[in-house]
């Protein structure tokens, strides 16, 4: 679910990871292939800069390189470079698709002839996605308008692989919710000779549009159809297929079970010959590594795993997303990460499905940041002993020895690294509560400094946030943070305002900068008299072991909600908090919860500001939904008893509804419902829509100011700030 917890997830990447372009997904550093330098995009053009000292640095191709005969030089917003590094691929003028901007013009700069040439003029303008060299550099494959072609660069001749792609049998790319809820966006593979391309077909073409309104850009309204398979709607068609690079028949490869009812997130060529790809069942409770033959299409499984909740796929172990596969030994092996053994671990597996753990201690693997085959050693990032921090492991691959922490143990926060292919240079950032975010690079696995980072003083009206934990009367031990109220006094009682999420796609509680901080407050907290704090329950994504976060299954709108209570009623206990003046507050799946707190919990919340809610848990993605529900007809009491508007009866306390008529991800169909329920129970509230705004309500001159206008004046109205 894109929303303040996976969208605060994707967000919090992008400012706190150091790079220079956004790549698919993430903002990374792209790095030379020997790992000594990495390049960065200039007004001037691509340069090459040592890494070690960022003194060393020259120009890899010039502004004059990229500007075609005639015409304006080309902007380069990101490249990829053949494997002689002889010829870059540009993308440039990009536009948005859903999320991320993975469409657009591509140009090839051949450095040794100095020839600048456009790919795909056949197609239309900004029309071509996820452009790649063939293995030899004398190919580019893309995808436009959901087919599949493959250009020579010497003759210029372009050849459509496929030829049956239309807006909903989509060819090398994905739905919506593929992409939305799998990371799922680049449909299509190279073979390691260059022969034949591997790709995904998705037949969309039974999906229902969601019609969404547009009433203010014309004098006549008109609707926006999105393809968007709510709970109990059968997923888009998935099949795999192979084609020659040349053209031809696509030889679809024979994956066993009903291609409707089971999901492929990730697929790639083994070898030449052979195409090994990850099924999940519709439940996602099972998970196949399959292994087809590329010629003949027949299959074999060599690996399963079963759980009785969920299983998680790469994009939730790995920066990287869901793409590409982790072999080590020469290709006989691959890395893989199970959280069978009750925590989250890594394990390598061999082409028979025989495995073996790496890291087997009892903590969790956060995410996996290299697997360096040169030296045998995984970087990986874990955090044992505080479930709000983040440190940096390395552990090697034969998992004979104790994974050794690399992080500086006086740092205590949360870092991140981009580690260098040949895992000898980190681009290191440290941030917490009480440091602004420095970057600096470091050696490996040493993590000697090469390049110091500037420290800066937090802002003079950072709030002063700190850590506890709560235990409820459930046994249940919870993180929490607070920020207190400026020149807090003891013998005062303050408001209480909850920051919320609870679902599995976001955790609220960590030790790094912006914690604490609410961007909807117009004004200062702290000096207004507000205690600010959130505490973290079971089911949300926090390094606590499988049983914290899985224990969720099937209690979404349930286990969440009275974690959330039960740590609260504990927190209503302190001598200085004003029972009478409890609010919360939460985004997307956080407004959810915050409907939900409100409704089942009367007693204690009295005031509630929900933005952009799945009031009605049967109107979101199958994909997402039934992964922690189940399956319809059969669970649908789960998917019920959930949802805020099954309690919305039970409402007490003052609610300020806020959502965007134009958000393509949680409906606003789920705001009208919730208000009918209301207005059938003769219950009072307060509405705010933005017109065709998206989930981030972000859209338009000055909705951002308004929103938290909004926000404000009705927190200040409801809950009134200040000891007494």
């Amino acid at each position: 679910m894109m929303n303040i917890g996976k969208g605060l997830r994707l967000i919090l990447l992008l400012i706190l990871t150091l790079g220079n372009k956004v790549f698919g997904q993430y903002e990374t550093v792209q790095w030379s292939a020997d790992g000594n330098s990495f390049y960065e995009i200039r007004e001037d053009g691509i340069y090459e800069i040592n890494a070690k000292n960022r003194k060393d640095q020259k120009v890899f191709v010039s502004k004059a390189m990229l500007t075609p005969a005639g015409g304006e030089a080309i902007e380069p917003v990101r490249f990829s470079l053949s494997e002689d590094k002889k010829k870059l691929l540009i993308a440039t003028n990009t536009q948005k698709v859903w999320r991320y901007d993975t469409r657009g013009d591509y140009w090839v700069f051949n450095r040794s002839s100095k020839k600048l040439s456009k790919i795909g003029k056949q197609q239309p303008i900004s029309s071509l996605m996820f452009a790649k060299f063939s293995p030899d550099g004398n190919k580019v494959a893309y995808v436009s308008r959901n087919n599949i072609y493959v250009e020579d660069l010497d003759s210029g001749a372009a050849t459509a692989l496929t030829k049956d792609g239309t807006g909903r049998l989509i060819n090398g790319t994905f739905d919506w919710v593929y992409e939305e809820e799998f990371g799922c966006r680049d449909g299509f593979r190279w073979s390691p000779d260059g022969k034949s391309i591997a790709y995904w077909q998705l037949d969309a073409r039974k999906t229902r549009n969601y019609l969404m309104i547009n009433n203010t850009d014309s004098p006549y309204p008109f609707t926006i159809p999105v393809e968007y398979p709510v709970v109990g709607e059968d997923p888009s068609l998935c099949r795999i297929g192979v084609v020659s690079a040349n053209g031809g028949d696509t030889r679809w490869m024979n994956i066993p079970g009903d291609p409707v009812q089971h999901y492929i997130p990730r697929m790639e060529w083994a070898n030449s010959s052979e195409i090994i790809v990850q099924q999940l069942n519709r439940r996602q409770n099972i998970s196949k590594v399959i292994i087809a033959n590329s010629g003949s299409g027949i299959s074999k499984t060599i690996h399963e795993e079963t759980e009785t909740a969920w299983i998680d796929i790469k994009d939730r172990w790995s920066d990287e997303g869901p793409a590409g596969w982790d072999w080590i030994n020469n290709g006989n092996k691959f890395i893989w990460v199970s959280e069978k053994g009750g925590w989250r671990q890594i394990y390598a597996i061999d082409l028979k499905g025989n495995e073996r753990l790496i890291t087997k201690e009892n903590y969790d693997v956060i995410s996996v940041k290299l697997i360096d085959n040169i030296s045998k050693h995984i970087y990986f990032m874990a955090s044992p002993d505080n479930a709000t921090e983040s440190y940096l492991y390395r552990i090697a691959l034969d998992g004979n020895t104790k994974a050794q922490r690399l992080s500086p143990i006086i740092q205590k926060g949360t870092h991140r690294y981009d580690i260098s292919p040949n895992g000898k240079i980190g681009i290191h950032k440290f941030s917490s509560v009480r440091q602004v975010p420095i970057t600096e690079t470091v050696s490996l696995p040493d993590h000697n400094v090469l390049i110091k980072g500037e420290v800066k003083e937090l802002p003079k009206d950072y709030p002063n946030v700190e850590f506890f934990t709560v235990k409820t009367v459930d046994g249940i031990e919870m993180d929490g943070w607070m920020v207190k109220p400026t020149n807090f006094d003891p013998n005062k009682k303050y408001p209480l305002v909850f920051y919320v999420y609870g679902e599995p796609a976001g955790q609220t509680v960590k030790n790094t900068y912006g914690t604490g901080l609410n961007r909807l407050y117009d004004g200062d907290m702290a000096n207004d008299g507000y205690i600010y704090l959130s505490v973290e329950g079971r089911g949300a994504p926090a390094p606590k072991g499988r049983e914290w976060r899985k224990s969720i299954y099937q209690n979404i709108g349930v286990q969440n909600i009275r974690d959330q209570a039960m740590a609260a009623q504990e927190i209503l206990k302190w001598n200085f908090v004003d029972p009478t003046r409890i609010a919360v507050w939460g985004w997307s799946g956080g407004g959810s919860t915050t409907l939900n707190l409100l409704f089942q919990y009367p007693d204690i919340y009295q005031t509630g500001i929900s933005i952009a809610a799945v009031d009605n848990q049967l109107n979101y993605d199958n994909i997402y939904q039934e992964r922690y529900m189940g399956l319809l007809p059969e669970d649908r009491h789960f998917f019920v008893q959930g949802s805020p508007i099954t309690h919305a009866k039970n409402l007490k306390g003052d609610l300020l509804l806020i959502h965007g008529t134009g958000d393509d991800n949680v409906h606003y169909n789920n705001a009208e419902q919730m208000i009918n329920e209301l207005i059938k129970h003769g219950k009072t509230f307060q509405m705010m829509s933005y017109p065709n705004r998206s989930h981030s309500i972000s859209e338009g001159e000055g909705t951002a100011k308004h929103l938290a206008l909004t926000f404000t004046k009705f927190l200040r109205e409801h809950c009134p700030p200040g000891g007494r």
